[in-house]
């Protein structure tokens, strides 16, 4: 039997990169036609391939507004903002915590404004929340990182530090009924409550 051979749909030409070195952060505020989500990673746009899925979204939301509730004055709490790593790297961060003060009109935050970087891992992401982001976010300097798993439908919290030395992420710990942290500032999150169970 003979099988059907289809030509590759050829990418719009939005797609193409304005230069020969690819992609940089900057660009991203004048690429209108890319779709919500749009990362920048090493040069390279990265879109989100799958519809999301309603666990990331509801465990996003609700992190995002427990952590702002407890914030300190001067600290902001955000979702799926960028984060201008460098010149070829802006990824999007699912929560972040920033010292910097609102500004409506802002696409982006500088790491050094960056407290805290959380990502709620899906199936999609799984690579870049687990070993590009992290590595990318150390390097820049941002002192916490969280990564969020779903472990059986409830999320499993995975807690990390910049060791300075190392320019490195050093675990700090797993928590999954409730979370308490000194770091970056004092939270107690109830983490059975982030997401329904039967």
């Amino acid at each position: 039997m003979e099988v059907e051979r289809t030509e590759p749909a050829t990418p719009p030409a939005w797609t193409y990169p304005p230069r020969a070195e690819g992609w940089f952060a900057d660009d991203l505020d004048q690429l209108v036609e890319a779709p919500p989500h749009t990362e920048l990673v090493d040069g390279a746009l990265v879109f989100r391939t799958r519809p999301q899925r309603l666990w990331h979204s509801r465990v996003q939301s609700v992190l995002t507004e427990a952590i702002g509730e407890q914030a300190p004055a001067g600290i902001e709490v955000e979702r799926g903002m960028t984060i201008r790593l460098d010149a070829r790297n802006r990824p999007e961060a699912d929560v972040l915590v920033t010292s910097a003060s609102f500004d409506p009109d802002r696409t982006w935050f500088q790491p050094e404004d960056v407290l805290l970087v959380v990502e709620v891992v899906s199936p999609e992401s799984t690579f870049r929340d687990r070993t590009v982001k992290p590595r990318k976010y150390a390097a820049a300097g941002i002192p916490h990182f969280w990564l969020v798993e779903d472990e059986a439908g409830g999320p499993v919290v995975h807690v990390y530090e910049l060791d300075e030395p190392t320019g490195s992420y050093a675990p700090t710990g797993v928590f999954r009924d409730s979370l308490h942290l000194t770091l970056p500032f004092e939270l107690d999150l109830d983490l059975a409550k982030l997401v329904p169970r039967d």
